[in-house]
């Protein structure tokens, strides 16, 4: 900082000899003391004029502004020891110095903080390319333990939920889902089978079904009224659990054999009518020839499974020696002959049918009982569907465990 001179001439001064800095109390000045320090100096009033004589360091006239501190200011070796104590130095001067103020004598301290370097600005960086990021790699796939723990089996959906309450024989016969496709007015006809093979005991068991049918002119009705119609849906609602072509094949017989042909689950409906219109005249009842017609196809066919055989008239063969026979001979061969008796219970020709199921002596007269019988009355569509495939399925069970025993199954 720099003092402007004063306005008169000065008294002539005693200046104390030159302190160098490095020696100076490091306490703040305090006012002189007469005693304490002799050789103070004690400055003169200002001078109303302004004196020409140079003063130590020249005040410059330019405006007040800023003073640069970059610098230590540091007092003249003839400074005058001051009464007050020492302002500290501000950083900008903003009233032109006079000479009334005291020059303080700075105290070491901290060296003084340089202006600071003007920042450069950084120019702008371009954006940066993007850098395709590669898709990522997926983790390889875990190595099974050793012994994994079974997972849990699926819940089964709507088909697979009503497939196990109706018993699906799937894997032996063609399947509640292939009925509901290609026969829908079969499928409750093939649950009701379901249940009762489940009672017996043979569900998963493998049989061909076969289906004969009487042509007498007794049993001309029950044609035109749809009755036989109604044994054969049912006869393929059972077979399509046992056999796994859900096809029957169906002999016609009257005095001798009348034909020969199949129902399959497409296209059964109105199927037996229209057989039976093209097989002509109806004659007598002779059981004998449809034993032998069935035998003769099974042995064609090359199954090795064995077969249910639903035998459907209304009365007594016209020849019994020769129905006994017949059914005698078939005895050693895998067929089994379950008789559905259609007509009044009290018909002579139905007690015939019953000596077949129990009164053919075994092994007298037969290897095995290879016979059943059930009567459907009357009225044999109002038989409930599930009672009729009970009794069909009756007695099949024994005559497989026999057979097995007799050495007719392998």
């Amino acid at each position: 900082m720099t003092i402007p001179a004063p306005a008169s001439e000065p008294t002539p001064v005693h200046f104390a000899e030159p302190v160098p800095s490095a020696q100076l109390a490091p306490e703040p000045a305090t006012a002189p003391d007469a005693e304490a320090a002799p050789e103070a100096v004690v400055v003169p009033e200002r001078a109303p004029e302004r004196t020409t004589d140079p003063a130590p360091e020249p005040v410059s006239e330019t405006s007040p502004g800023p003073v640069d501190v970059t610098e230590p200011v540091t007092a003249p070796a003839t400074a005058p020891a001051v009464d007050a104590e020492p302002e500290p130095v501000a950083d900008t001067v903003t009233e032109p110095a006079v000479a009334t103020v005291p020059v303080p004598v700075p105290e070491p301290g901290p060296a003084p903080v340089p202006d600071p370097q003007p920042v450069p600005v950084p120019e702008p960086e371009p954006a940066p390319v993007p850098v395709p990021v590669p898709s990522p790699v997926p983790d390889p796939e875990p190595v099974p333990s050793p012994d994994p723990a079974p997972a849990p089996e699926p819940a089964p959906g709507p088909a697979s939920k009503e497939a196990s309450a109706v018993g699906d024989t799937s894997a032996v016969g063609v399947g509640l889902e292939k009925v509901q496709q290609s026969a829908p007015a079969l499928v409750n006809l093939y649950k009701a089978a379901a249940v009762s093979l489940r009672k017996q005991g043979l569900a998963g068991q493998r049989a061909a079904v076969y289906l004969v049918l009487d042509r007498s002119g007794s049993m001309r009705r029950y044609y035109k009224d749809g009755t036989v119609q109604h044994l054969a849906d049912q006869v393929l609602g059972l077979s399509a659990h046992l056999d796994d072509d859900g096809t029957v094949p169906v002999v016609f017989f009257s005095t001798d054999v009348d034909g020969v042909a199949e129902i399959e689950l497409a296209g059964h409906e109105g199927r037996i009518a229209a057989l039976h219109e093209g097989l002509g005249h109806m004659g007598r009842t002779n059981y004998h020839s449809a034993v032998q017609a069935v035998i003769e196809h099974y042995e064609a066919s090359g199954s090795t499974d064995p077969a249910l055989v639903v035998f459907q008239t209304d009365g007594a063969p016209t020849s019994r020696a020769a129905a006994e026979q017949a059914l005698c001979e078939a005895a050693d061969k895998p067929l089994f002959w379950q008789f559905v008796g259609f007509g009044d219970p009290k018909s002579a020709g139905l007690n015939f049918l019953r000596k077949l199921d129990a009164g053919l002596p075994v092994p007298e007269r037969r290897k095995v009982d290879n016979a059943g019988f059930t009567h459907a009355g009357l009225e044999p569509k109002e038989i409930p569907d599930a009672d009729l495939y009970e009794a069909l399925t009756a007695e099949f069970p024994q005559w497989l465990a026999a057979a097995r025993e007799a050495g007719v199954l392998s």
